[in-house]
Order: structure tokens, then C-alpha cells, then sequence
């Protein structure tokens, strides 16, 4: 019997086998890509870069960041400025502690808000609420993008004789009312004079609250730091120093009142100058611990805070 001729495995591969070859590969690449896509996930955070001066800085980009979760460094994929509105709770100090502070408060607050909802570039305005926290924390203003309306609220600021103040449960009661009205962008801004607290709630009552709704906290102090071994002033310490940073928000001590008005102008410039910076996540049943971001750039300051997606999870 004879036997056709048959090639070799060395033998070069006909045009039409290579097409094939080609097409096989090409389609396992997609496989492949769509199932690396399907491994990764995205996710933001909301991020203000500062410099050494506390100014905001411009025109960053994906190079200019890094993320990390639990310490492993995460892939950039873009950055662009935050244009979603923020639901601001602006918590003021209306105790007997606080009244040689009052005016100053009432003179910075009035061009904060007026900054904060002016409309942005897209036309969306942010909302703040104004909340007093002499004796139990009273809402003065609800939430509003009004300045007229928030002005009435900054005129109904005066210190509540005989009265301490309740730090610690007007930033619980925020952090409630957020899960309430299922905001997107929370904030909390807190003005706080030094001296004694009186807040029912323990700090491990607040603290895990807070990080879960995804709010930064802000806290102005102001005074001559107060020392004090009372429960409640450990727990008013613990929200301060933890709920900051954990955030990625900032605790600023003002020894002077006067000081205010700079401050409030500082913040609002870094509070309208975030950047949305989205990021891949792999995908895994347990989330992070920690995710944390820094400027490439040495000389900036960079603070995140997590982006909720539209199931509310960070």
C-alpha cells in the first residue's frame, strides 16, 4: 500500500492554517480579557490634594496617585473633579462653653455657606444643614441649597445658658440622618470649642457608624486644648482623633476664634477641589480592612474618603 505524502510538524504552516491559528488565538485573548475584566472591579474615592499651604491642587492625574488595600497597591484607572453634591451636616457649638466664640462663628459661617451652594460647573448644588449641639443637638437649618435659608439658622446661633455641649450625639444623630435621606456625598463639619462634653453615647457607639457612611469629618477646634479624665471627654477625644483620620477627614486646633474665618475659607476651597479617583479592585468575597491613597507627587497631602455605589456599599 502506498501511503500519500505527509508533512512534518516542521513543515511550514499553509496560509489558510495560519488564518486559522490566528483566529483561535485572538478569540482566547478575549476570553481571557473578558475573564481578567470580570475578576476586577471598580471603585472611587472622593480625594482633596493640598500642598503644603493647605490649597487645593489642580490638573492632577492617574500617575499622581496611589492606592493601596491593606497595604497592596491598586491600579489607577482615571481621575476627574468631583461634580456630585455634597449633603454637608454643619454642626455648630451653641453651649455655655462656647459663648465668647459665637460672633466670630456667625461672621465666618455666613461666606462658607454662601461658597459651598453656589451651583458648580454642571449646574449641581450642594446642601447643608445646620445643627446646633448646646444641650441636645437641634437642627436650625434642614438641609438646603438656600443661603437665605441657611443665614436664618446662622442668626439663630446664640450659646444656651447652663448649657454643655453634645458633641459626640449630634455626630451620631448626622450619620443617622444620613442613612435616612440615603445620601450620596455626605460631610460633616464640626466647630467645637474646648472644655467639658456631655454626650450619652460611647465613642465605639459612633465611631463604627460613622466610617460606614462614608462622611469625612471635619473638626475645628477652638481654644486652648482641654485635658480632662471624665468618660465623656475620652470619648469626645476618641471621635475626634479617630473619626478624623479614619475618614479622611482633618482635625484643625484654632487657639483663637478669630481664626475662623480663614479656616472656613480654606476648607470650602478644599471641599469644592475633590477629584473623583476610580481605581480596580480584584473581586473578593471579603472587602478590605484599609484602602488608603497618597500624592505621587512629594510636598502634597492627599485625604480620601470611600464612594458608595448605588447599593450603598463602599
Amino acid at each position: 500500500m502506498t501511503l500519500p505524502k505527509t508533512g512534518t510538524y516542521t513543515e511550514p504552516m499553509t496560509p489558510r492554517r495560519l488564518l486559522v491559528g490566528v483566529l483561535v488565538v485572538s478569540a482566547l485573548a478575549g476570553v481571557w480579557s473578558r475573564h481578567l475584566g470580570a475578576q476586577a472591579i471598580q471603585k472611587s474615592l472622593y480625594v482633596s490634594v493640598v500642598d503644603s499651604a493647605g490649597l487645593p491642587v489642580a490638573d492632577l492625574g492617574p500617575s499622581d496617585f496611589m492606592v493601596r488595600e491593606d497595604n497592596v497597591a491598586r491600579e489607577v484607572l482615571s481621575v476627574r473633579p468631583a461634580e456630585e453634591p455634597m449633603q454637608i451636616a454643619l454642626l455648630v457649638d451653641t453651649s455655655q462653653v462656647a459663648r465668647n466664640d459665637i460672633s466670630f462663628m456667625r461672621s465666618a459661617l455666613a461666606p462658607f455657606v454662601t461658597a459651598l451652594t453656589n451651583p458648580n460647573e454642571s449646574g449641581a448644588k450642594n446642601q447643608i444643614a445646620l445643627i446646633g449641639f448646646g444641650e441636645r443637638p437641634t437642627v436650625l437649618t434642614e438641609y438646603t441649597s438656600n443661603p437665605a435659608e441657611l443665614q436664618k439658622g446662622i442668626d439663630r446661633i446664640w450659646p444656651q445658658t447652663g448649657s454643655g455641649p453634645y458633641f459626640v450625639d449630634a455626630v451620631f444623630e448626622a450619620v443617622e440622618a444620613f442613612k435616612k435621606r440615603e445620601a450620596t456625598r455626605p460631610v460633616i463639619v464640626a466647630i467645637v470649642a474646648e472644655g467639658r462634653e456631655l454626650s450619652y453615647r460611647q465613642y465605639d457607639q459612633v465611631l463604627e457608624p460613622l466610617r460606614a457612611s462614608t462622611a469625612p469629618l471635619y473638626a475645628l477646634m477652638v481654644g486652648t486644648p482641654f485635658t480632662s479624665v471624665s468618660t465623656e471627654a475620652r470619648n469626645r477625644e476618641m471621635v475626634l482623633d479617630k473619626g478624623t483620620t479614619d475618614t479622611g477627614g482633618r482635625r484643625d486646633q484654632l487657639l483663637a476664634p478669630s481664626a475662623l474665618g480663614d479656616r472656613l475659607s480654606l476648607l470650602a476651597k478644599q471641599l469644592l477641589h475633590q477629584y473623583k479617583v476610580t481605581y480596580a479592585r480584584p473581586q473578593s468575597l471579603i472587602p478590605p480592612d484599609r484602602v488608603t491613597v497618597a500624592a505621587a507627587k512629594p510636598g502634597l497631602t492627599a485625604r480620601g474618603t470611600l464612594v458608595k455605589d448605588q447599593q450603598g456599599r463602599k
